[in-house]
């Protein structure tokens, strides 16, 4: 009944099922990045770059393609769970990694119930319920889903994209008729005002990485998991840029910055009607969906870390029938519901952006250190400009990624550290950590499996 081989639990079959292609894979990438951000930021951003704010979109793709490239190269040649901690697992060792890890683990279960609690605030703004115990409903009903399975879960978050999508749809659509009619190089701030809207927008293309998150749900894993990281960061410039344009196009920058619901006042400002409430219901798709998304990554987070002996090996226990990490799923879930039953978070949740730009380090250091020490491992993509083995991209990733956390607001730089300090201290107290087959001493990978069983064991 149960396939006993690599399972972390004896007995125990822990392998996930592969039914995802790249028109699901791509999709989920599209509705991470999208999320519902858009709503507000633009607003902000508009205020720093004016008209020309569709320059800081453009430059924010190209920063956050740098490192998806990195993510790309790596999950070609190893297309696991837990991709941020895999891959620099395989280039620095067990303990740095889990540090890594264990940042984007606690970072997406405590983003995903701030979210819940900013989808509880859109719903009670309808029905009048109380916030939190709709926050938490929403966090039980996405863990229902995610156990039911992985394809069951890409496509309900696929039609909930298909709702965001639809509304940035509606607000290019009407405002298309005034579109060259205000000049798009209009800058307030200058140039220096265009670079603080970068820093600003780039955070509305995280998302990328958590596609590498489902290497092994994957069917052509090694092909589609790279293509799909590019065609997400891809898809989503196009719908940022031209809403962008549109935006500035119908409402002038000054009152689209003043504005706590700016796309839902373009729309007004191009037909006359107000569509509040429109927008407010597409914000419910948008944050009931990177809830869904934050926990499905956090799920195959536990599971990846779990199989590789850095965390609980019940963690990797998958259903019987469903083949979904069910225990992971429980225990984010109950995770999630007691930081939303905190009610605010705001401070806390700051954690997403010190833990993802560490991750973006640390994947970018993998990507050069593997290209140097193992160059011999199959690729199913390489990112491009190359200076003899060193990826340029790369580089100019790590530059970029320690840029920004030099700009992180200090609360969340100092719940970053501790959270560090935990990851850093936490292995000492884990009785089988690092007892992997794969792990050598406990605590450097190395990759020496590789030069036994050579690349096709991480083929899909």
């Amino acid at each position: 009944m149960f396939n006993r081989r690599d399972a972390p639990v004896a007995g125990v079959d822990t392998s996930l099922k592969r039914e995802l292609g790249l028109f699901e894979l791509t999709a989920t990438g599209v509705g991470v990045i999208l999320g519902a951000g858009i709503y507000v930021i633009i607003g902000k951003a508009a205020g720093l770059a004016g008209s020309a704010i569709w320059i800081p979109f453009l430059l924010g793709a190209l920063a956050a393609s740098l490192t998806g490239l990195s993510y790309a190269e790596l999950s070609s040649m190893f297309p696991k769970s837990a991709a941020s901690f895999e891959f620099t697992r395989r280039a620095f060792g067990l303990r740095v990694a889990f540090v890594v890890g264990w940042l984007m683990l606690l970072s997406h279960i405590i983003s995903s119930a701030a979210v819940a609690l900013g989808f509880g605030g859109y719903l009670s703004s309808f029905i009048g319920f109380p916030i939190v115990p709709m926050a938490v409903g929403l966090i039980v009903v996405s863990s229902f889903v995610l156990i039911m399975g992985i394809k069951q879960t890409v496509w309900i978050g696929v039609l909930f994209t298909a709702f965001e999508i639809g509304g940035l749809l509606l607000v290019i659509f009407v405002s298309t008729r005034f579109i060259g009619t205000v000049s798009y190089l209009e800058m307030p701030e200058g140039i220096f005002g265009l670079f603080k809207a970068t820093t600003l927008l780039f955070f509305a293309y995280l998302g990328f990485e958590q596609v590498a998150n489902l290497g092994e749900e994957v069917r052509n894993a090694k092909k589609t998991v790279p293509m799909a990281i590019l065609l997400a960061i891809g898809i989503t410039s196009a719908f940022y840029i031209a809403i962008s344009v549109a935006s500035v196009s119908a409402l002038d920058w000054r009152e689209l910055s003043q504005s706590d619901a700016p796309l839902a006042d373009v729309v007004q400002a191009a037909t006359g009607a107000k569509t509040s409430f429109v927008i407010g219901i597409i914000a419910l798709f948008a944050t009931a969906n990177t809830v869904l998304f934050l926990l499905l990554t956090s799920t195959r987070t536990m599971y990846g870390m779990s199989n590789s002996n850095t965390l609980p090996k019940l963690l990797a226990i998958v259903h019987p029938r469903r083949k979904t990490p069910w225990v992971a799923t429980l225990v984010a879930a109950v995770v999630a519901s007691s930081f939303a039953l905190l009610g605010d978070i705001a401070v806390v949740a700051q954690l997403s952006n010190f833990a993802v730009l560490v991750a973006f380090v640390m994947v970018n250091a993998s990507l050069i250190w593997l290209r140097r020490t193992k160059p011999e491992i199959e690729r199913g993509f390489r990112a491009p400009l190359n200076v003899g083995n060193l990826p340029i991209t790369a580089v100019l990733g790590i530059g970029f990624s320690l840029s920004m956390l030099a700009n992180v607001a200090i609360a969340a730089l100092l719940v970053g550290l501790v959270v560090a300090a935990a990851g850093i201290l936490l292995p000492l107290v884990l009785p089988d950590f690092g007892k992997d087959p794969e792990d050598v001493g406990g605590t450097k990978v190395g990759i020496a499996a590789e030069a036994t069983t050579g690349p096709a064991k991480y083929d899909a």
